[in-house]
């Protein structure tokens, strides 16, 4: 097959996302055994690099589980809910809902918690959810791909707390991306995965397990056998995956975390990303009839959500926008289709999307915005 029919596009998605050269040439380092002394070599530096981007210790064990976020998603249920216990999930968007969807396919008591899409969780609301519905544990999403939304994790954990149940966080599109200073967040399990903001491919779902968490999945039963998060702790001690993992994506993450960590410097990657959310604020604030969709204080650093004019169609961010901007080499995001579509219906503004995430620089954005303002002023 020719590879020539493939597009060599410019990510600007909310995932997966942009790769380095360098990290697609690390590909092609050499195979090896997953119980061979090689194998420590690859994810001893994985696990240390991820607990520093975590902003943890030995308080919490890094698992690596084979997939998506979504496998560490459902680790973190079936791990961590026990079939006689109530669940509360609470949802900002989409992928809150799948959290939920999750829960419910494995036949656990769950309460989907719903609010608005582009609002925060409202902590009053919440709380009052808490007092009546008295749940074990709590399932909630850091920050919410579909719209842009980050939660104040360590107030929503500290809420939880206060009414003796257990946080579970999904931060699969912010993790490399923020300060998350996970020791002190009050979470008891936090998910995310590689092809977010790590830059990387897709393949290894990423978990956070506290040794809170730990004690209590060694009392759940029916967790399987995969995402039973006590025999991947197992391995992950030894620095092994519980079952053989994709070799390749291994020395990716190799030399994609060594370069965060060494290179680049967490703190200058957080702050690129601080950086990009403001560039993209302020090109909004310049551009007539546009909005950002997200309150000011909850506006997501790996991404943003932008509301376009009166008029705009889903058909012509889709058919247009997108398709023009294919052609200068770029691969643009019109918005959460499931979401678009509800808001046409309801006759509000169209939503774009803009990932600014992983290893997206300043320069690059600045290009893609001004490819991008063409294209909208034309409608």
């Amino acid at each position: 097959m020719s590879l020539s029919k493939f597009a060599q596009l410019k990510l600007f998605i909310t995932g997966p996302t942009y790769i380095r050269d360098d990290v697609k040439a690390a590909a092609m380092l050499p195979e090896f055994g997953h119980r061979d002394s090689e194998n420590e070599l690859r994810f001893g530096p994985i696990r240390q690099h991820l607990r520093t981007l975590a902003g943890c210790g030995d308080d919490y064990e890094p698992i690596l589980v084979l997939g998506s976020g979504s496998s560490a998603m459902e680790a973190s249920i079936r791990s961590l809910v026990a079939d006689d216990e109530t669940l509360l999930n609470v949802s900002v968007g989409a992928f809150g809902d799948h959290y939920q969807t999750i829960a419910v396919a494995n036949g656990k008591q769950s309460t989907n918690l719903k609010f608005e899409y582009g609002q925060p969780i409202n902590l009053n609301v919440l709380e009052q959810k808490l007092k009546d519905l008295r749940p074990d544990v709590v399932s909630f999403t850091h920050n919410e791909t579909s719209t842009g939304v980050t939660n104040d994790m360590k107030a929503v954990c500290a809420l939880i707390r206060q009414y003796d149940a257990m946080p579970l966080v999904d931060g699969v599109s912010i993790f490399g991306g923020a300060d998350l200073d996970l020791s002190n967040s009050g979470a008891a399990m936090y998910v995310t995965a590689t092809q977010k903001s790590l830059a990387l491919p897709a393949g290894f779902g990423i978990g956070f397990v506290s040794r809170e968490a730990e004690e209590k999945a060694a009392r759940v039963t029916n967790k399987g056998h995969a995402h039973d998060i006590t025999r991947q702790l197992v391995c992950a001690r030894k620095n092994q995956t519980l079952t053989t993992p994709n070799g390749t994506l291994a020395n990716q993450m190799a030399v994609q975390l060594d370069r965060i960590v060494n290179e680049e410097g967490v703190e200058n990657r957080f702050a690129r990303h601080i950086q990009m959310r403001g560039m993209v604020e302020e090109w909004v604030a310049g551009l007539d009839g546009f909005d950002m969709f997200v309150p000011e204080g909850y506006r997501s650093v790996t991404m943003s959500t932008v509301i376009c004019p009166e008029g705009v169609t889903q058909a012509q961010l889709k058919g247009g926008v997108k398709e023009a901007l294919r052609e200068e080499g770029y691969l643009m995001d019109p918005g959460y289709g499931k979401l678009n579509v509800q808001l046409e219906k309801e006759g509000k503004r169209q939503i774009i999307r803009i990932g600014h995430m992983g290893d997206i620089t300043p320069d690059m954005l600045t290009e893609y915005l001004a490819a991008l303002e063409v294209e909208l002023k034309k409608l």
